[in-house]
């Protein structure tokens, strides 16, 4: 009998979504002439949604975003950018 422990691994296809969506977000901030990125973390920090704009649909968009993912996502990615350097 074999005790070994398979790992099974899934795309991470939640991350790549929310790729998608802020970048879709960002851009809708730019084009209104927004600080894409001071809104986009008012929201993260606040969840109140009235720091994305309507345009394009940003903010029905950013709500399809789960926070704790994201913020999840973020950290992850970071370390994993210094972890390259």
């Amino acid at each position: 009998m074999n005790d070994a422990t398979i790992q099974f691994k899934i795309k991470n296809e939640p991350e790549e979504e929310m790729r998608q969506i802020l970048r879709a977000v960002h851009q809708a901030l730019e084009e209104k002439g927004y600080n894409p990125i001071s809104q986009i973390v008012g929201y993260i920090l606040s969840e109140d949604p009235t720091y994305i704009t309507t345009h394009n649909n940003a903010r029905s968009l950013v709500r399809r975003i789960d926070r704790d993912e994201l913020l999840q996502a973020l950290v992850r990615n970071y370390l994993q950018r210094d972890e390259v350097k």
